[in-house]
């Protein structure tokens, strides 16, 4: 029988006011059925959709894929006899697994539950001694049954979290501004609809997505509410209760992807040129072809970046893809997009069948899921030769391009975090300060981020003074 879903709506600009509505998160009336569309021919002007991200609008967000709409109600899924889910919870849809893929033996996984709960009971000496080995297990795969406690460790939202006991049911009274609360009510059909948690309208995983989302944007009204923070909530969603999803959340906007989400975009667009200057130095042959055709990054990065990749890979990729992030940070983010560039754009070969913009930006917008496979991809990620302070470097390079065309950020990008190491010299080189103690980080090989970042010409100082003081 074939599938029924209504047409995916375009979403309001997500950082501009908009006429105030009512802020009822749940919608019960029954939504018309609609025959699915026939997909209309690309034309080569919607790939300029993307480039309403640079007045701040996420409209390209809307239309990722023909799955663009919630497809039921608690008790049945538009009245059709839904197949079976995957692993994930997926009942259909692009990123559906099929059970072909092969598990681990039993005996292995719980090998890995027991080391992985050895490093739980011991986690800052794992983090201070050991890194390298907390990495590599990230690398090779965070058991499913540890998941969301790994992500909350990793990225240190555990500690965010009691250190603010009760702040998300406080955040929850909150009425909050009703233009990004009208906005989030229409987006959230639009999240993974065929995952079983998201897939009812109305239904627990909706409610809990619309007060993450709201939360947030009365945690941080400065910043509102963005759409691309919709997928990466859900994901989160996905493997930990709402509560310890939104501390997730906040620390990967606010320590591992400052300023992406943010009025302006202006984070993605300095990101967007710091990834294709690493692509030039990577892969020069599709460096040259999107040069060819004048394909900016912003046009198909955007989603990549800000989505942390969960729209775009298969779904065991895309859990491979956040365990690494969450130990290793944003050069992560630039090494899968570089490598799936490579795979698309990287032989003579793949570029005889792409003669022009319309072409590579079907490839780029279209990944099919039979060009990746998983354990490539890992072993592609870990071996690119990408730094963070490569990274670093060459963001020094484009800030000083931006500010000698554009003017000054108003974010700033030292703000970055890479990843859990970092998060863990930063919190405790704030432990010293806040108790009077030394700069703790001269003698740490990461030096720290933001405004205590120096050249070492200014740490040779400070140690010499250092010296002469003692």
């Amino acid at each position: 029988m074939p599938s029924e879903a209504r047409k995916a709506e375009l979403p309001s600009t997500p950082t501009r006011a908009e006429p105030p509505s009512p802020t009822v998160p749940l919608i019960h009336e029954p939504a018309p059925v609609l025959p699915m569309p026939k997909r209309p021919a690309p034309d080569t002007l919607s790939y300029l959709e993307s480039a309403s991200l640079m007045s701040g609008t996420l409209e390209s967000l809307s239309g990722l894929g023909e799955d663009g709409s919630s497809v039921g109600s608690d008790s049945e899924i538009n009245g059709l006899t839904v197949r079976r889910t995957d692993k994930y919870g997926f009942l259909g849809g692009n990123q559906y697994s099929d059970s072909g893929e092969k598990d681990l033996r039993v005996e292995v996984a719980r090998q890995r539950e027991v080391k992985w709960l050895d490093m739980f009971h011991n986690w800052d000496k794992w983090v201070k001694h050991r890194f390298q080995k907390v990495k590599l297990r990230c690398r090779k795969g965070i058991p499913s049954s540890l998941r969301a406690k790994a992500w909350q460790m990793l990225s240190n939202s555990q500690e965010l979290l009691e250190a603010n006991p009760g702040k998300f049911e406080e955040l929850e009274r909150e009425p909050g501004e009703a233009k990004w609360l009208d906005i989030i009510e229409k987006d959230l059909h639009r999240q993974f609809p065929f995952h079983e948690m998201f897939a009812a309208r109305g239904g627990h995983g909706q409610q809990d997505l619309y007060r993450i989302l709201k939360a947030y944007t009365i945690y941080r009204p400065d910043e509102g509410y963005c759409q691309a923070q919709a997928p990466v909530a859900a994901v989160l969603l996905m493997h930990m209760p709402a509560e310890q999803a939104f501390w997730c959340l906040v620390q990967i906007c606010e320590k591992f992807l400052p300023g992406y989400y943010s009025a302006g975009l202006e984070a993605i667009q300095l990101d967007g040129e710091i990834f294709f200057s690493l692509l030039r130095r990577t892969c020069p042959m599709a460096y040259r072809h999107l040069k060819k055709f004048k394909i900016d990054p912003i046009l198909y990065m955007t989603e990549w970046f800000m989505c942390i990749f969960s729209r775009t890979l298969p779904w065991a990729c895309v859990l491979r893809v956040w365990d690494m992030f969450f130990c290793e940070g944003v050069k992560i983010v630039f090494r899968v997009g570089l490598v799936l560039l490579k795979q698309m754009l990287g032989s003579v070969d793949k570029l005889r069948e792409l003669q022009g913009m319309y072409e590579t930006m079907e490839r780029l917008r279209n990944i099919s899921p039979d060009m990746i496979r998983e354990d490539i991809l890992v072993q592609e990620i870990i071996t690119l030769p990408v730094t963070e302070s490569l990274i670093e470097r060459e963001c020094s390079v484009q800030v000083r391009k931006w500010r000698e065309s554009r003017g000054e950020l108003t974010h700033q990008p030292a703000r970055r975090l890479h990843g859990t190491r970092a998060i863990f010299e930063y919190k405790r080189r704030a432990a010293s300060i806040s108790s009077g103690g030394s700069f703790s980080f001269l003698g740490s090989p990461i030096p720290p981020p933001g405004p205590l970042r120096a050249s070492s010409k200014m740490l040779v100082m400070l140690l010499r003074m250092y010296l002469l003081s003692c």
